[in-house]
């Protein structure tokens, strides 16, 4: 029986195709984004929804993203999956924040302790992010033990976030943190990662 959690990016949006630093702004895909997840999705390269669980952060683009993919279905959201919340340096370019005060302190900030104005840090982002991964195993769990006299494979598919998925695969395979960015995908893709005996074993790129 095969156990795994298949990890989506949502598509493209306002914000990824003007560089801003964004999360908790509730954009929607745009139509770059859209007719992006239906090449990718006509590829073949989305694992199949029949039989799994779904799941999204919540936000817009994401359930948009799911929708574009796998159409009308039932899913959960788990809010601890929304991706960083930059308060009040939302939507801004890397340019944009660097006139602002605290820019300095933020990119020489190694203990990830430095907090957005009227957002969170790296740290508690990264605590809350894990938080939302285990609540997403949990369910997973679940599901394995629903299935474990069938023989029936345990699929679950979560479409959230860049950052929410790097820190999911720097958790599950006990990455450093300093190749976090290293594990965000492009929009529409992601990672498949494969369980055994409760502990994540291996990954795959979608």
């Amino acid at each position: 029986m095969t156990s795994c959690i298949h990890f989506i990016r949502h598509g493209i949006t306002e914000g990824i195709k003007n560089k801003w630093y964004y999360g908790w702004v509730d954009l929607p895909l745009i139509q770059e984004g859209v007719d992006e997840l239906e090449k990718l999705r006509n590829s073949g390269i989305y694992p199949s929804a029949r039989g799994a669980q779904l799941y999204t952060s919540g936000m817009t683009r994401a359930n948009q993203t799911l929708e574009v993919i796998y159409g009308k279905t039932p899913y959960r959201p788990i809010e601890n999956l929304k991706e960083m919340n930059f308060g009040k340096w939302e939507c801004k370019t890397f340019d944009e924040l660097k006139e602002l005060d605290g820019f300095e302190t933020w990119v020489n900030d190694t203990s990830g302790t430095f907090t957005f104005p009227e957002g969170e840090s790296s740290a508690s982002f990264y605590a809350r992010a894990t938080a939302g991964l285990n609540e997403l195993i949990g369910y997973h769990r679940l599901l394995e033990l629903s299935h474990r006299h069938s023989g029936l494979d345990s699929v679950s598919i979560a479409v959230c976030h860049g950052g929410v998925i790097a820190a999911s695969m720097c958790t599950l395979f006990e990455k450093p943190a300093d190749t976090f960015w290293q594990w965000i995908p492009a929009p529409g893709r992601g990672y498949t990662a494969y369980f055994r005996d409760g502990k994540a074993v291996s990954y795959s790129e979608l």
